[in-house]
């Protein structure tokens, strides 16, 4: 903090200049190539950035990547390695604006919009500077009207922040980087967890019994409810994603309950349940307990995650059939080999994910350690024009 200061003394003594978003750099959009042309996606090389592969402070990779075909042949357009990505179009704009920076020469879609930097702003510099005005971005720039939530472009180029000299920027960069390294080494170990799971529930050609789920498991559908149906309680609502969002003071699920989300932007997304809960817009797997342990269905649809988004059909609101899912065959080893394999993930779960313990823990404490910092750092007397 020290030496921050004593640049800003040096360096800036009349205080810190503002500039509006569109003075950081050339910002660029993008756009998705044709799903009809195959040789725009078959065998592509360039990255391809969507709103799902935001969040992290810096990418490591993403999900699809394009052609060079298809880079000429559609709006998508090249950005230069360490670009800033904003999400500007997503349901997740209702509480969280997604800024990462894309380190490797990408494209973006539609629903995106990036910051190539000019030679006075330091890449890392406007990603810290960004994410630490996400709130104040989503009240001022939000658009009003339309049917998914969006931000207003104009109002996002003439939002100003602080941009204070180089050798100032470096500085906080090098502070503020300096928290960031923990959450990249978490987002290390869920890929290692990822790994570890695929390997554990990959299994020798012939080596077990496959059936499919409808044979092995009972599937239920839950009960539809409105708003005003809820009742003050203590029981979870499980509706159409992983996390439950209302209370009720009635129960009609119990034990170990594995939930699939039927419908919208969730819809496929799997949760396991040891509570008592109220089932709603979703349906629960309930495995036959002679041949299936529920945890180690839930590990094995875990893994199947992507392949379960992609089974949503339908206009409008997407969603999955519970008859496709029956018909999706499931390995069965021994029942000795399922607890196993449960115990072993388990422990690796919770070291990802437990919020009390771990590295999920130290993450909490480094991330309010960072955005005190952050706060602190990025909080100048701003110039008089």
């Amino acid at each position: 903090m020290s030496r921050v200061d004593e640049l800003i003394r040096e360096l800036c003594p009349d205080g810190v200049e503002s500039r509006p978003l569109r003075d950081l750099g050339i910002w660029q959009g993008g756009g998705t190539p044709s799903k009809h042309k195959p040789d725009y996606w078959r065998d592509g090389t360039t990255p391809w950035v969507t709103s799902g592969d935001m969040g992290d402070f810096e990418l490591a990779a993403t999900k699809y990547r394009i052609t060079e075909a298809a880079v000429s042949g559609s709006a998508a357009k090249i950005l230069p390695p360490n670009s800033v990505a904003v999400v500007m179009r997503s349901g997740i704009l209702k509480h969280t604006l997604p800024v990462s920076l894309v380190p490797f020469r990408a494209t973006v879609n539609q629903d995106l919009r990036a910051v190539i930097c000019h030679h006075d702003v330091m890449p890392r510099y406007a990603l810290h500077v960004l994410r630490a005005n996400a709130q104040r971005v989503l009240i001022a720039c939000r658009k009003v009207g339309g049917t998914v939530e969006s931000i207003d472009v104009k109002k996002l180029m003439a939002f100003a922040v602080p941009v204070p000299p180089l050798e100032v920027q470096r500085e906080i960069v090098r502070v503020l980087d300096l928290f960031t390294t923990l959450e990249a080494e978490l987002e290390a170990r869920r890929r290692q967890y990822a790994h570890y799971r695929d390997s554990l529930l990959t299994f020798p050609e012939g080596g077990v019994r496959w059936v499919p789920m409808g044979e092995v498991a009972l599937f239920r559908r839950g009960t539809a409810i409105t708003e005003k149906d809820v009742r003050p309680g203590e029981i979870p609502v499980v509706a159409n994603g992983p996390v439950p969002v209302y209370f009720h003071d009635t129960v009609n699920r119990t034990g170990e309950t594995i939930v699939v989300a039927r419908s919208g932007a969730y819809a496929g997304a799997v949760s396991y349940w040891d509570v008592p809960l109220f089932l709603t817009d979703a349906f629960s797997i309930h495995p036959d307990a002679n041949l299936l342990r529920p945890k180690y269905v839930f590990y094995w649809l875990s893994a199947q995650q992507d392949r379960l988004h992609g089974m949503k059909k339908g206009g409008g609101v997407p969603h999955v059939r519970v008859k496709e899912l029956e018909l999706e065959a499931i390995p069965i080893p021994a029942l000795s080999e399922q607890v196993r394999i449960v115990a072993i993930l388990d422990k690796f779960d919770a070291l990802v994910n437990d919020l009390s313990i771990g590295l999920p823990a130290e993450l909490a404490a480094r991330r309010k350690q960072y955005e005190y910092y952050r706060d602190r750092l990025l909080t100048f007397e701003e110039a008089v024009a």
